[in-house]
């Protein structure tokens, strides 16, 4: 499976996770959004942003949604709950948000 972004070919899994994380770009996380049926606000960039750094900077960390929880609560200054990150990301924060940030998909059970 295979999406056309501004001209290139991104090759997509059959669950519709980026194949190779290095082809991700804001614009691809823009068309995988569109997809999922989520238009993109500061909050989801926050969250896509949080779980990227991880994955790069922390030897392929995926975090669970409790790990989410902390952080976006660390980041926007005020405790968030479950139901705010469904909000954001309905179809499961830590695994929707992972593949609109481009990593691969979390075989991790759970989100706790």
């Amino acid at each position: 499976m295979a999406i056309e972004i501004n001209g290139n070919t991104v090759e997509m899994n059959d669950g519709g996770f980026l194949v190779n994380v290095e082809d991700w770009n804001e614009d691809v996380a823009a068309a995988i959004a569109e997809q999922e049926g989520i238009s993109l606000t500061d909050g989801h960039w926050d969250l896509i942003n949080f779980l990227r750094e991880e994955f790069l900077s922390n030897n392929g960390n995926q975090p669970n949604n409790r790990a989410i929880l902390k952080a976006m609560s660390a980041k926007w200054g005020k405790k968030v709950d479950s139901k705010a990150l469904y909000e954001l990301f309905p179809g499961n924060p830590s695994k929707q948000a992972g593949q609109i940030a481009g990593l691969p998909e979390s075989r991790r059970k759970g989100g706790y």
